[in-house]
Protein backbone atom coordinates (compact mmCIF):
# COMPACT_ATOMS: atom_id res chain seq x y z
CA UNK A 1 0.00 0.00 0.00
CA UNK A 2 1.07 3.26 -1.31
CA UNK A 3 -1.37 5.19 -0.97
CA UNK A 4 -2.53 9.63 -0.38
CA UNK A 5 -5.73 10.13 1.56
CA UNK A 6 -7.29 13.26 0.12
CA UNK A 7 -10.11 15.52 1.24
CA UNK A 8 -11.27 18.57 2.72
CA UNK A 9 -10.94 19.41 6.75
CA UNK A 10 -13.73 18.02 8.97
CA UNK A 11 -14.49 14.97 5.42
CA UNK A 12 -13.12 12.62 8.40
CA UNK A 13 -9.66 11.14 6.62
CA UNK A 14 -7.59 11.28 10.12
CA UNK A 15 -10.24 8.58 11.02
CA UNK A 16 -9.94 6.52 8.26
CA UNK A 17 -6.52 6.62 7.95
CA UNK A 18 -5.80 4.90 11.72
CA UNK A 19 -8.31 2.52 10.56
CA UNK A 20 -6.21 1.54 7.82
CA UNK A 21 -2.83 1.35 9.27
CA UNK A 22 -4.58 -1.07 11.48
CA UNK A 23 -5.99 -3.20 9.29
CA UNK A 24 -3.43 -3.25 6.57
CA UNK A 25 0.11 -2.66 9.06
CA UNK A 26 0.82 0.06 7.23
CA UNK A 27 2.52 3.27 8.37
CA UNK A 28 0.48 6.79 8.80
CA UNK A 29 3.37 9.82 7.56
CA UNK A 30 1.58 12.97 8.33
CA UNK A 31 3.67 16.18 8.54
CA UNK A 32 3.23 16.81 12.45
CA UNK A 33 4.27 12.77 13.41
CA UNK A 34 7.88 13.01 10.75
CA UNK A 35 8.80 16.70 12.25
CA UNK A 36 8.64 15.28 15.99
CA UNK A 37 10.16 11.87 15.26
CA UNK A 38 13.10 13.92 13.22
CA UNK A 39 13.26 16.27 15.66
CA UNK A 40 14.01 14.01 18.87
CA UNK A 41 16.28 11.59 17.10
CA UNK A 42 18.68 14.70 15.57
CA UNK A 43 18.49 13.97 12.18
CA UNK A 44 20.04 16.16 9.83
CA UNK A 45 16.01 17.55 8.26
CA UNK A 46 15.19 17.07 11.97
CA UNK A 47 18.10 20.15 12.69
CA UNK A 48 16.90 22.06 9.96
CA UNK A 49 13.15 21.55 11.02
CA UNK A 50 13.65 22.24 14.50
CA UNK A 51 15.92 25.56 13.56
CA UNK A 52 12.87 26.71 11.36
CA UNK A 53 10.62 25.92 13.98
CA UNK A 54 12.54 28.03 17.03
CA UNK A 55 13.04 30.99 14.82
CA UNK A 56 9.08 30.96 14.06
CA UNK A 57 9.28 30.04 10.50
CA UNK A 58 7.51 27.52 8.45
CA UNK A 59 8.95 24.28 7.32
CA UNK A 60 9.62 24.19 3.89
CA UNK A 61 8.76 21.96 1.83
CA UNK A 62 12.41 20.95 0.77
CA UNK A 63 12.62 19.72 4.50
CA UNK A 64 9.05 18.11 4.38
CA UNK A 65 10.23 15.86 1.30
CA UNK A 66 13.31 15.22 3.23
CA UNK A 67 11.70 13.87 5.66
CA UNK A 68 9.74 11.37 3.80
CA UNK A 69 12.81 10.51 2.17
CA UNK A 70 14.60 9.81 5.13
CA UNK A 71 11.92 7.60 6.05
CA UNK A 72 11.42 5.62 3.07
CA UNK A 73 15.06 4.54 2.88
CA UNK A 74 18.37 3.57 5.00
CA UNK A 75 17.19 1.67 8.27
CA UNK A 76 14.19 1.01 9.29
CA UNK A 77 12.93 2.30 6.33
CA UNK A 78 8.59 1.59 5.30
CA UNK A 79 7.06 0.13 2.12
CA UNK A 80 3.64 0.28 3.06
CA UNK A 81 2.81 3.87 3.84
CA UNK A 82 -0.36 6.37 4.11
CA UNK A 83 0.65 9.69 3.22
CA UNK A 84 -2.50 12.16 5.48
CA UNK A 85 -1.69 15.77 5.35
CA UNK A 86 0.94 15.94 2.06
CA UNK A 87 0.96 16.91 -0.30
CA UNK A 88 -1.69 20.38 0.30
CA UNK A 89 -1.15 21.47 -3.50
CA UNK A 90 0.38 20.57 -6.94
CA UNK A 91 3.96 21.67 -6.38
CA UNK A 92 4.13 19.52 -3.36
CA UNK A 93 2.16 16.72 -5.30
CA UNK A 94 4.44 17.39 -8.15
CA UNK A 95 7.77 17.58 -5.64
CA UNK A 96 6.24 13.98 -4.13
CA UNK A 97 6.10 12.21 -7.15
CA UNK A 98 9.66 12.87 -8.01
CA UNK A 99 10.69 12.14 -4.53
CA UNK A 100 8.61 8.51 -4.81
CA UNK A 101 9.81 7.75 -8.44
CA UNK A 102 13.34 8.16 -7.09
CA UNK A 103 13.39 5.78 -4.46
CA UNK A 104 11.12 3.17 -6.57
CA UNK A 105 8.12 3.86 -4.51
CA UNK A 106 5.00 5.40 -6.51
CA UNK A 107 1.95 5.64 -5.64
CA UNK A 108 -0.55 3.15 -5.73
CA UNK A 109 -3.72 5.28 -5.54
CA UNK A 110 -4.82 8.86 -3.90
CA UNK A 111 -8.31 8.07 -1.93
CA UNK A 112 -10.31 11.01 -2.03
CA UNK A 113 -13.08 10.98 0.71
CA UNK A 114 -15.85 13.31 -0.45
CA UNK A 115 -18.30 15.17 1.73
CA UNK A 116 -20.62 17.86 0.98
CA UNK A 117 -19.34 21.26 2.16
CA UNK A 118 -22.66 21.89 4.38
CA UNK A 119 -21.85 18.78 6.23
CA UNK A 120 -18.63 19.63 7.02
CA UNK A 121 -19.19 22.66 8.37
CA UNK A 122 -21.06 20.97 11.27
CA UNK A 123 -18.67 18.53 11.34
CA UNK A 124 -15.62 20.41 12.22
CA UNK A 125 -17.19 22.96 14.62
CA UNK A 126 -19.16 20.53 16.21
CA UNK A 127 -16.36 17.99 16.63
CA UNK A 128 -14.86 17.17 20.33
CA UNK A 129 -11.80 15.85 21.51
CA UNK A 130 -10.79 13.77 24.93
CA UNK A 131 -7.68 15.78 26.20
CA UNK A 132 -6.79 11.69 27.65
CA UNK A 133 -6.91 9.07 24.84
CA UNK A 134 -7.63 11.75 21.76
CA UNK A 135 -11.18 9.90 21.22
CA UNK A 136 -13.46 11.80 18.55
CA UNK A 137 -16.84 13.09 19.31
CA UNK A 138 -19.13 15.43 17.54
CA UNK A 139 -22.26 16.84 19.22
CA UNK A 140 -24.39 16.63 16.08
CA UNK A 141 -23.62 13.42 14.37
CA UNK A 142 -21.70 11.51 17.43
CA UNK A 143 -21.87 12.67 20.94
CA UNK A 144 -20.27 11.63 24.17
CA UNK A 145 -23.00 10.58 26.56
CA UNK A 146 -22.18 12.99 28.70
CA UNK A 147 -21.50 16.58 27.75
CA UNK A 148 -17.39 17.28 28.44
CA UNK A 149 -16.84 13.53 29.25
CA UNK A 150 -15.01 11.30 27.45
CA UNK A 151 -16.90 7.82 26.90
CA UNK A 152 -13.66 5.60 26.95
CA UNK A 153 -11.72 6.86 30.13
CA UNK A 154 -13.76 9.57 31.70
CA UNK A 155 -11.08 12.37 30.22
CA UNK A 156 -12.52 15.81 30.01
CA UNK A 157 -13.50 16.52 26.06
CA UNK A 158 -13.27 20.02 24.26
CA UNK A 159 -12.91 21.56 21.02
CA UNK A 160 -9.87 22.66 19.15
CA UNK A 161 -9.29 26.52 18.44
CA UNK A 162 -9.30 26.15 15.08
CA UNK A 163 -12.44 24.14 15.43
CA UNK A 164 -14.72 27.16 16.04
CA UNK A 165 -17.27 28.69 13.58
CA UNK A 166 -15.67 31.59 12.77
CA UNK A 167 -12.58 29.54 11.30
CA UNK A 168 -14.60 26.85 9.65
CA UNK A 169 -15.62 29.00 6.47
CA UNK A 170 -11.43 30.29 6.28
CA UNK A 171 -9.99 26.47 6.60
CA UNK A 172 -12.76 24.69 4.18
CA UNK A 173 -11.73 27.98 1.43
CA UNK A 174 -8.07 27.20 1.60
CA UNK A 175 -8.81 23.59 1.27
CA UNK A 176 -10.77 24.91 -2.20
CA UNK A 177 -7.81 27.46 -3.73
CA UNK A 178 -5.26 25.61 -2.88
CA UNK A 179 -5.79 21.41 -2.44
CA UNK A 180 -8.66 20.84 -3.99
CA UNK A 181 -7.11 21.42 -7.44
CA UNK A 182 -5.24 18.08 -6.82
CA UNK A 183 -8.60 16.25 -7.15
CA UNK A 184 -8.42 16.69 -11.10
CA UNK A 185 -4.15 16.58 -10.58
CA UNK A 186 -4.29 12.78 -9.20
CA UNK A 187 -7.62 12.15 -11.88
CA UNK A 188 -5.56 13.41 -15.14
CA UNK A 189 -2.81 11.01 -13.56
CA UNK A 190 -4.87 7.67 -13.47
CA UNK A 191 -4.69 7.59 -9.40
CA UNK A 192 -8.04 9.11 -7.75
CA UNK A 193 -10.34 6.79 -6.01
CA UNK A 194 -13.71 8.74 -4.82
CA UNK A 195 -15.64 7.43 -1.79
CA UNK A 196 -18.70 9.30 -0.49
CA UNK A 197 -17.80 10.47 2.96
CA UNK A 198 -21.29 11.11 4.31
CA UNK A 199 -22.48 8.03 5.69
CA UNK A 200 -21.82 6.02 8.64
CA UNK A 201 -18.01 5.56 9.04
CA UNK A 202 -17.89 2.07 9.09
CA UNK A 203 -19.55 1.87 5.76
CA UNK A 204 -17.18 4.50 4.60
CA UNK A 205 -14.14 2.15 5.99
CA UNK A 206 -15.74 -0.69 4.00
CA UNK A 207 -15.47 1.27 0.33
CA UNK A 208 -12.51 2.43 0.91
CA UNK A 209 -10.83 -1.47 1.88
CA UNK A 210 -12.85 -2.85 -1.39
CA UNK A 211 -10.55 0.41 -3.23
CA UNK A 212 -7.63 -0.38 -1.52
CA UNK A 213 -7.81 -4.11 -2.41
CA UNK A 214 -8.27 -3.33 -5.94
CA UNK A 215 -4.73 -1.89 -6.22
Amino acid sequence: MRIVMLGAPGCGKGTQTKLLTDKYDAVQLSTGDLLRAAVAAGTPAGLKAKAAMDAGDLVSDEIVLALIHDRLTGPGAVSNFILDGFPRNIVQAEALDELLKSVDQPLKGVILVDVPSAELSKRIAGRRICRECGAIYNIHFAPASKEGVCDSCGGETYQRSDDNEATVTSRLQTYADQTEPLIGFYESAGLLKKVAGNADPADVFANICTLVDQL
